[in-house]
């Protein structure tokens, strides 16, 4: 607002003493003091009350106004109540330093003054911000000139006072104002509004961490392939919608606010909306890719596929990389099951496999990812092999120094930071799993590679818990074979050799199944075990035989103790 608006107000009594040149000057705020040195709460653009108690003699005034000047106040207002009338040399320093001097009636209270200038700013700056927002969205609509979310985020922090960042459904931020959120927070948001969002209410959603309050608004696919709301189930888009945090609590916000931050919200699905338009291409490449490695193509046209991919996941890059494969998939409980997991999948994989230490406007793009039915398959190019071991190098025919592992995935840290969030948004009525394969060279291994991460899949399928991860090194034991045994089979295995041991135990107390579990643990040394469950070894020897008399089995042989060892694995 304008300095003379406040002229136009009788309500607000004030009378002008001084400045009529510079009354087009611009209010931005309203603040009252009467500090001999208020400079440090100054920022530039305030209309100042000042009781004037300050002033002990005229000594004192031209500091005063000398301070407000240097900060650039729009104006002062000097209140009538203490001296009755507003001193002269308090007009004088103010005519000479150019300073807009108002007389407050004494009859007016300074709150009246403060609430109609906040009232007033307040109403101009989301006047001015939904003319901006509405601008950008056609911007950005048609083209990229916008500049991204991050200017209206800017523009809620300067002109709102809201600090707001847009998050992934991980808690991953894309862009924000000011001082990032930290990813336990982020992750925390992101958490709560899958929560919120599974159970239908509408947002925005109401959070506190860390004693600060959030105000968590959605931000709806608006993509092509996107669903109408009213046929949509929230599990088909809960997993890959973005968020928009405000650190604020919206409940008592008028409605024109919330129609402001509506607007955000669709103004940030457009960017949404681009940067999948230009994942197309890398979803195309593993399409492409995986199709001929899974139709059995000669691996010279899938070696061909792939130079053609490298330069778009890794620019710059000389040499064809060396390939992971990593297949996700997400199911949902009888209820639901006949919702497709496969683009869920495709989102949540290219969201976990980000990788935060890669530079740039947006690291995943050096993952492509297609998805064929339920299943999401990631192409994950990597600039360093794994490395090998001297018997591996051997094998492989290839010599030179071992590379490190760093760029490698590992099935076990992969969805360490977004367990929780995810969880959150799969409830109790849907598990994601993923498999990772090991790192290949070559386009012969990719066949390799994709069975393995299949069959690793199936592995992280088999444990509990509503998001699971298997890595290829855990198909190298016995692991790899358990869970697929039927459970009938299981059962009925288990229940031969193991039940008489806990009858007995039942029974007896004589703790058969823990030293079996032991004896099995020292390879079958007496020494070893018998230490270790401070037993003599004649008593240990009496619990062993005790064993193979009730199950007819003969600890010494390696056939029955892997039968005990597979057993006690599976119980």
């Amino acid at each position: 607002m304008r300095l003379r608006a406040l002229l136009d107000t009788e309500a607000l009594g004030l009378r002008l003493l001084g400045g009529e040149d510079e009354l087009d000057r611009t209010v931005r705020g309203v603040m009252t003091t009467d500090l001999r040195d208020p400079s440090r709460y100054l920022s530039g653009g305030e209309l100042v009350l000042t009781g004037l108690a300050w002033r002990r003699d005229a000594s004192d005034t031209e500091p005063f106004v000398r301070i407000l000047a240097s900060a650039g106040v729009a104006g002062l207002a000097a209140g009538e109540a203490e001296l009755g009338a507003v001193p002269d040399d308090l007009v004088e320093a103010c005519l000479r330093h150019r300073l807009p001097l108002f007389a407050v009636d004494e009859t007016v209270a300074f709150a009246t003054i403060t609430e109609h200038v906040v009232r007033q700013v307040s109403g101009e700056r989301a006047g001015d911000l939904a003319a901006v927002v509405d601008r950008h969205r056609r911007l950005m609509t048609s083209g990229p000139a916008g500049g991204g979310p991050e200017v209206v985020l800017d523009l809620l922090t300067s002109d709102l006072d809201l600090r707001a960042w847009v998050l992934s459904p991980t808690g991953r931020q894309i862009a924000g104002a000011g001082e990032p959120l930290s990813a336990r927070t982020g992750a925390e948001l992101a958490g709560r509004h899958l929560a919120a969002t599974r159970t239908g209410r509408p947002g925005p959603h109401r959070a506190e961490v860390d004693g600060t309050a959030y105000s968590l608004f959605p931000i709806r696919n608006t993509g092509r392939g996107a669903l109408p709301a009213p046929s949509r189930d929230v599990r088909e888009s809960v997993l890959s919608e973005w968020l928009l945090a405000v650190a604020a609590d919206a409940g008592d916000w008028p409605a024109a606010r919330l129609d402001l931050l509506q607007g955000v919200t669709q103004l940030i699905a457009v960017e949404r909306d681009r940067r999948d338009a230009a994942r197309a291409v890398r979803r195309r490449l593993a399409q492409e890719v995986l199709e001929l490695v899974q139709t059995g193509a000669a691996p010279a046209e899938i070696a061909a596929r792939l130079r053609v991919a490298a330069p778009v996941l890794l620019p710059g890059v000389g040499t064809a990389p060396h390939w992971q494969v990593v297949v996700a998939r997400v199911e949902w409980s009888a209820e639901g099951a006949d919702l497709s997991g496969g683009q869920a999948a495709q989102a949540l994989l290219e969201e976990i496999l980000v990788d935060p230490a890669v530079a740039g406007p947006d690291s995943a793009d050096r993952i492509a990812v297609a998805h064929t039915g339920e299943e999401a398959i990631a192409l994950v190019p990597l600039t360093a092999l794994p490395a090998q071991g001297p018997d591996e190098a051997e094998a492989s025919g290839e010599s030179g120094a071992a590379e490190p592992r760093d760029s490698a995935l590992h099935a076990d840290a992969l969805l360490d930071s977004v367990r929780a969030p995810l969880s959150a948004g799969l409830a109790n009525d849907g598990r994601l799993t993923l498999g990772v394969s090991a790192a290949v060279h070559s386009a012969e291994g990719l066949r390799g590679a994709l069975e393995e991460a299949r069959h690793a899949r199936r592995v992280a399928a088999a444990r509990p818990g509503p998001v699971c991860a298997a890595g290829h090194h855990e198909l190298a034991s016995h692991v790899l074979l358990l869970p697929f045994v039927p459970d009938d089979v299981r059962r009925a295995f288990t229940a031969r050799l193991l039940d008489p041991l806990r009858d007995y135990d039942r029974r007896h107390r004589a703790e058969l199944i823990e030293t079996l579990e032991a004896f099995l643990d020292c390879d079958g040394s007496w020494t070893r075990c018998a230490a270790r469950l401070h037993l003599h070894v004649n008593t240990l020897r009496y619990r062993v035989g005790r064993i193979e008399q009730l199950t007819g089995r003969d600890l010494s042989r390696l056939e029955d103790k892997l039968d005990f060892f597979l057993a006690l694995r599976m119980s």
